[in-house]
């Protein structure tokens, strides 16, 4: 499958970068921002060197619709980007989902006069990984706040405008739907969808690179999701995490996870030992990374997505937690705080052994 990167100039038309992505995937333009329609904004987010996510804006007739709070330091990167091309205020700040690098910065939103929105799942989930701001014992938070100081001199907010289907924003002009298609990167998976230009803007629901994290959602059900997303017929499609690109993006992306689902059932059919199974890791990670398509979802959370595929199919956890621990902690030190700030590998494996107990 070909799947082109899109640039925009000022005027919103698209140049397109040849090439086979799936082979070679789009040069990243970090905190670079472009033009992807008419009052419609792309911003990739500086994952490796800040833990920042990709945000997106919208230039409604009197407001400014953020996608994605981001962490602190993420929206204090793109406030003032914002601000050069429009005085209008900024009114609401989309959570995709609840995830530090997603939400974290919220608070800073709304000190910009903007209120956080999010599906009802944002709040759930917040509810149950944030405990210490419900006045039980430290939650995620509290462990970024460790090694951010961004997020040490914030707090956290969660969103206030909830929606459990969809919601929209119309000014007769733009029209953006904030959707919810079932459980996929988390719980709480929120997309928006510009049904005019066709853009749409997943969160990690979907990504362009090896981001997925998949210890807070499931696969089985994040292909459905993924399903229902490509009923949308994108013509582009605005990552969580790496470049943008159109919209077969969708379909690499769930064919990445229906490949992971079937190993992991096969793997439970002939090693139906856990221990055994691990084993074979890999060499199912050496045949995925084959396939053109997909390969370049394959990285340093493989182990711990296969083991998440071979519990789903009914298998027992691989025995070496190693994986699982790693996978979390990678993910927090991709998306809470660059790895070189967590100390020595043992030190953050310690920490999430404990967390985790």
């Amino acid at each position: 499958m070909k799947i082109r990167s899109a640039l925009f100039g000022a005027t919103g038309a698209a140049l397109v970068l040849g090439g086979v992505m799936a082979a070679n995937p789009a040069v990243s333009q970090v905190n670079t921002v472009k033009q992807i329609g008419p009052g419609v904004y792309f911003h990739e987010g500086d994952l490796k060197g800040n833990g920042h996510c990709n945000n997106g804006w919208i230039i409604f007739e009197d407001y400014v619709l953020v996608v994605d709070a981001n962490f602190p330091s993420g929206a204090k990167v793109i406030i003032p980007k914002i601000q050069e091309l429009t005085q209008k205020p900024i009114r609401f700040a989309f959570d995709t989902h609840h995830h530090g690098d997603h939400a974290y910065a919220n608070r800073v939103w709304v000190e910009q006069g903007a209120v956080p929105v999010g599906h009802v799942g944002v709040l759930k989930e917040m509810k149950k990984y944030e405990s210490g701001l419900y006045g039980n014992k430290p939650g995620r938070w509290e462990d970024a706040a460790k090694t951010r100081k961004d997020v040490a001199e914030s707090r956290l907010q969660p969103p206030t405008l909830l929606f459990p289907d969809s919601m929209i924003f119309d000014d007769g002009k733009l029209r953006v739907e904030l959707k919810h298609f079932g459980v996929a990167h988390t719980h709480g998976d929120g997309w928006a969808w510009l049904p005019k230009e066709r853009i749409l803007f997943s969160g990690d629901a979907c990504v362009n690179g090896p981001y997925n994290y998949v210890g807070d959602g499931n696969i089985s059900q994040w292909i459905q999701t993924l399903a229902a997303a490509r009923k949308l017929n994108p013509k582009w499609v605005v990552p969580g995490h790496g470049p943008m690109a159109d919209g077969g993006l969708l379909a690499d992306q769930q064919k990445y996870f229906l490949t992971l689902q079937t190993a992991g059932q096969r793997l439970l059919k002939t090693h139906p030992r856990p221990a055994a199974a691990q084993a074979q890791v890999a060499t199912i990670k050496a045949r995925i990374l084959k396939d053109a398509q997909i390969q370049r979802y394959v990285g340093d959370f493989f182990e711990a997505q296969l083991g998440k595929a071979y519990e789903e199919a009914g298998g027992k956890a691989f025995p070496n937690k190693r994986a699982s621990a790693d996978d979390h902690d990678r993910h927090a030190s991709l998306h809470a705080a660059p790895l070189r700030r967590l100390g020595a590998p043992s030190t953050w494996r310690a920490r999430l052994a404990r967390q985790s107990r």
